[in-house]
């Protein structure tokens, strides 16, 4: 599906981050995980970048959320603040949830975050029994994308568990460091009961991918991944 539509909201996710939100059109319909194309216009040339789309097909929008760096694409995002045009193209993928698995994990880092939330919060809405457990790394605690959406989340929803792993701050008393093979273990002593879904910056698939297959000897059957080809998705 293409249509063209307008900017409706940019929301402040975290000091880097942003969500774009547009009115999600008649007939649009896309599983949670999938991703999209978005077009903008860029000193009066139409440029497009893949995103995924961090909203669930159960909430009455479209949205994807992006890392703000410095190419001319995210400085153009950055600019945006409503009104503005866009065309959007989609859906795309085969990374998704629609509730056929009892269990899942989930291994994320940074932005990597915007398709597992779209499922979580699918998972919520819906109401399904998945039993869904989550490690989710980041640097600080200020840059955990939708911690507070999770947070609530859980409160609604008894069979999600969203825990956080970080890497540079010390004085954090949640988990701390790089997710390994030690730390599934402890965390997701049932790992291999469920299916994984991987997604974070192309290293950290890779590492996750060879950690659960190699290290803990699950097949490449239950092990999902979706790479954020240069970060920009």
């Amino acid at each position: 599906m293409i249509f063209e539509t307008k900017v409706e909201q940019v929301i402040q996710r975290t000091h880097d981050t942003k969500s774009f939100r547009f009115k999600k059109p008649e007939g649009w319909d896309h599983l949670a995980g999938q991703w999209m194309y978005v077009s903008l216009k860029i000193d009066g040339n139409e440029a497009r970048k893949h995103f995924t789309i961090s909203s669930s097909p159960t909430e009455n929008y479209l949205e994807f959320t992006k890392k703000i760096r410095d190419s001319d694409f995210s400085q153009a995002l950055n600019r945006l603040k409503g009104g503005e045009w866009v065309k959007l193209e989609g859906p795309f993928g085969s990374f998704y949830f629609s509730g056929q698995y009892p269990k899942i994990g989930m291994l994320s880092g940074g932005i990597g975050i915007t398709p597992l939330r779209s499922i979580c919060k699918y998972c919520t809405d819906k109401k399904l029994s998945t039993d869904i457990v989550m490690l989710y790394s980041n640097k600080t605690s200020d840059d955990i994308v939708f911690r507070d959406q999770f947070e609530e989340m859980q409160r609604q929803n008894p069979h999600i568990r969203v825990m956080n792993v970080l890497t540079r701050e010390p004085s954090w008393q949640g988990l701390k460091g790089h997710i390994d093979a030690k730390m599934i273990k402890e965390q997701i002593p049932d790992h291999n009961e469920r299916v994984f879904y991987i997604c974070g910056p192309p290293q950290m698939v890779s590492e996750m991918q060879d950690i659960l297959t190699e290290e803990l000897g699950m097949p490449d059957s239950k092990v999902k991944v979706e790479y954020f080809t240069g970060y920009e998705r």
